[in-house]
């Protein structure tokens, strides 16, 4: 093992015990891991609130861990120790790492290959917001849909963390954005360039096809169910229609398996229609077990267009609010209001 400096004995983390409401996450003192084979040692020093926790939370995120167990989708810290067959040469600098669960505590062994070093003259807190929010809204924008300059394209969860940074993404790229979003967060998206229209509405499809009597080139949407049908009738012709949640089943009590292969089932139907509109769902994780390789090379190289955009401020990180790790039950809180524009920020 490769070190910088002898690491603490013991750190904080955050478990999540079972189904329960945000006062019952706990912190506990637990010892600081050794990192194995291809891994790095982390001093995290910023993570963050997204959806998936909050599904976690309730048991309702398609895949997570039996209980107890540390939730985290992602973080940014400094690499204390690299374990064998892991680049020693990040010793010492800032990383950014995908990790699924895990990543709330103040010291975490990562994966190195779901790790990316962070360009210097980005702060933590603004890197958190943007490492798997921004891989997937740059590969939602570009592999998913290959959105082309000049398109129009309709985002729902326009207000959250991949939505922000994915219609920042968008207008880099000279693209216009719908946003479907909560009426109490059009003001500020029609001051972010968004127009603007009720994700609830009867009248969804009439308001866009206002907008847009073509239909839209892409349609990015995190609900399923009755939206993604409605997403579908809204493509222009060689449109493309992205999932990459469901909301809607995942809110709801039953189980997720149906929802799931539904969603991965009709998407595949409608791509074989000949009508030249395609839809697909979309899954960060796709090939990370099957083609290692490519899933690496993809994430350095998207992860590293994100990081330019945000040194150069192209784009702008959206931190919503920014807490101690021990105050995480306030922050997760805050975070399930839905009030916030942007990402609850932890740090440890």
């Amino acid at each position: 093992m490769t070190s910088s400096a002898p690491a603490p004995a013991t750190t904080t983390r955050v478990v999540l015990p079972g189904v329960v409401e945000p006062a019952g996450l706990e912190l506990v003192t637990a010892p600081v891991p050794d990192p194995g084979p291809g891994q790095l040692l982390v001093a995290v020093e910023a993570t963050g609130i997204s959806y998936a926790e909050q599904a976690m939370r309730k048991g309702r995120y398609f895949g997570q861990p039996a209980f107890p167990f540390t939730p985290g989708y992602d973080l940014v810290g400094r690499v204390l120790a690299a374990g064998p067959g892991a680049d020693a040469a990040l010793v010492g600098r800032r990383v950014a790492s995908m990790t699924k669960t895990g990543a709330w505590a103040g010291h975490v062994a990562v994966e190195a290959r779901d790790t990316v070093a962070v360009p210097d003259g980005i702060a933590p807190e603004d890197a958190e917001t943007v490492v798997v929010n921004g891989v997937t809204a740059w590969q939602m924008l570009h592999r998913a849909a290959r959105v082309r300059p000049g398109a129009t394209v309709l985002v729902f969860g326009v207000n959250g963390g991949v939505g922000g940074i994915l219609v920042q993404l968008a207008q880099h790229h000279g693209v216009r954005v719908i946003g479907a979003a909560s009426p109490r967060h059009h003001e500020a998206l029609r001051a972010a360039g968004v127009e603007p229209v009720d994700y609830a509405d009867p009248d969804l499809a009439g308001r866009v096809r206002a907008l847009a009597p073509g239909g839209v080139d892409a349609v990015f949407d995190n609900i399923g169910g009755a939206t993604t049908r409605t997403a579908w009738s809204l493509l222009a012709p060689g449109g493309t229609l992205v999932s990459y949640a469901i909301i809607d089943a995942v809110s709801g009590t039953g189980g997720l398996w149906r929802p799931f292969l539904s969603a991965i089932g009709q998407a595949l139907l409608w791509s074989a229609l000949p009508n030249g509109r395609r839809a697909t769902f979309y899954d960060l994780w796709s090939g990370h077990r099957t083609r290692p390789a490519r899933f690496r090379r993809r994430l350095e190289e998207d992860l590293g267009h994100v990081f330019a955009l945000l040194a150069d401020g192209t784009i702008t990180a959206n931190v919503a609010a920014r807490f101690p790790l021990t105050d995480v039950v306030r922050a997760m809180e805050l975070a399930e209001s839905r009030t916030l524009n942007g990402k609850v920020v932890l740090v440890p």
